[in-house]
């Protein structure tokens, strides 16, 4: 297996990058995430990869982070959820989003990634349930995630987007009540 790749940035056409390692260029299909924050061409870059090998190609992914990796795996274990998928899921929500979205078992969060719909959505959240999201620690009780999915269900309606709504959540006190929490959370979304 080829778990991580060093050398220079040849090409990079979305979400491919060709990598260029002593001579020898490797196609790297990347997620958007990593994608961004990628050096520029002909720049030296190093990738934590993931090899998947088919009947029919041997197919390089590579990853910013080794959480983003991690989480790749994850992902394509999950039947149904293939490697595009999975790569799909990473380009549309960072992961400490993910996280949430399956601590709080939100299925609506998942099915904004476009090529993910409810059922998928719905499974994702049941596979991932205690693999993934449980880095929030246990410090978010069952009540604290019903509190937290409420404030944040609240911002949404209000029309706020997920990066806002998340933002401000992280200035809700843990412990918060649902009406203490939207007031501190719409407090902090009004200070510019």
């Amino acid at each position: 297996m080829i778990g991580r790749l060093s050398g220079i940035l040849l090409e990079k056409n979305p979400p491919q990058l060709i990598v260029d390692c002593n001579g020898v260029g490797y196609e790297v299909d990347v997620p958007m995430s990593t994608f961004y924050n990628l050096p520029a061409i002909g720049d030296k870059l190093s990738l934590l990869t993931h090899m998947a090998v088919r009947e029919d190609a041997h197919l390089l992914y590579g990853f910013g982070s080794a959480e983003e990796r991690r989480v790749f795996r994850q992902l394509i274990k999950i039947s149904g959820v293939g490697a595009r998928t999975a790569l799909s899921i990473l380009s549309g929500m960072s992961v400490a989003d993910l996280a949430q979205a399956v601590t709080l078992q939100e299925a609506s969060r998942l099915t904004r990634v476009p090529g993910i719909g409810k059922k998928t959505a719905e499974r994702l959240l049941l596979e991932l349930k205690g693999k993934l999201g449980a880095d929030l620690g246990p410090a978010a009780g069952a009540a604290q995630h019903e509190a937290s999915s409420d404030i944040l269900n609240a911002l949404l309606a209000l029309g706020y987007s997920d990066k806002e709504a998340l933002l401000a959540m992280k200035q809700v006190a843990a412990g918060s009540s649902v009406s203490d929490g939207i007031k501190l959370a719409l407090k902090a979304l009004s200070k510019p």
